[in-house]
């Protein structure tokens, strides 16, 4: 980007989403930090301000009330000095989907799709027009495999990858970046509101360790950066396979299989 664009980060009171705002504050960026905990932004937004020298405004929202999802639309429509969006926020759910109240199963795909997908598609026109700027979504390896449960989670993360590969597809000819990070388990306060005791969890990463790796792919303008995938080539042939498979399903006819028989 010509200059150093101001980054909205989503969720950054705590975790990956605070961990962020210190790395792009480090850079030299001024930050606007969106999230529910006003007293955590506050203390976070003063320390960054003092470290670092850059301007840290603070937006207390909470993107599953239509409101508060409303007013930060209408700062990455309107404010210029807005050229990339940490799309962090999100929540987990742990149990069994039989299990799970119909509110708590709305909140989740509320925040982890609808906000997430609303926040994008206000920002991305006016980051077309300009000819720059990022949108980086927070994905995750559940995504990848339902087999690894969390339903509705690994559900929502799914949409997240797709939306952000097929935004990339859309808004990179126009010079805007969008990257997918996929996360496997990360030391966040995310396990606890979920009901999961991250200390029975046999590997965790650092989140520092986590966005710092994520960061070398948005440098690097990655489509997909998967921090805890060591064979990337594994990813390529992933990818090559979904490929091939959808060529294989450009057809006019049913395949044999369901017109034989039983």
């Amino acid at each position: 980007m010509t200059t150093l664009a101001t980054v909205l980060i989503t969720g950054a009171s705590s975790g990956i989403g605070a961990t962020y705002a210190e790395r792009f504050a480090r850079r030299g960026h001024d930050l606007v930090l969106v999230a529910r905990d006003r007293p955590r932004l506050d203390g976070l937004a003063s320390r960054l301000a003092q470290a670092h020298g850059v301007a840290v405004e603070v937006l207390q929202a909470d993107l599953t009330l239509a409101q508060d999802l409303a007013r930060v639309e209408t700062r990455l429509r309107e404010d210029a000095r807005i050229g990339v969006l940490i799309n962090n926020a999100g929540a987990a759910q742990s149990g069994a989907f039989v299990e799970q109240s119909a509110d708590s199963v709305t909140r989740i795909i509320t925040l982890n799709t609808l906000a997430l997908a609303r926040l994008a598609h206000a920002i991305a026109p006016r980051l077309a027009q300009a000819g720059e700027g990022a949108i980086v979504n927070i994905g995750s390896v559940v995504g990848l495999a339902p087999e690894l449960g969390m339903t509705v989670y690994g559900a929502t993360k799914a949409f997240v990858q797709f939306l952000s590969q097929g935004l990339s597809l859309e808004l990179s000819p126009s010079g805007v970046y969008v990257q997918a990070v996929l996360p496997a388990a990360t030391r966040t306060e995310i396990w606890e509101r979920s009901g999961i005791d991250i200390n029975t969890l046999t590997q965790v990463m650092e989140v520092d360790h986590l966005v710092d790796a994520a960061l070398v792919g948005f440098d690097r303008r990655e489509g997909v950066t998967i921090p805890p995938l060591h064979d990337d080539a594994r990813w390529t042939a992933f990818q090559a396979a979904r490929h091939t498979l959808i060529s294989d399903i450009r057809q006019a006819e049913v395949a044999a299989r369901y017109t034989e028989l039983a």
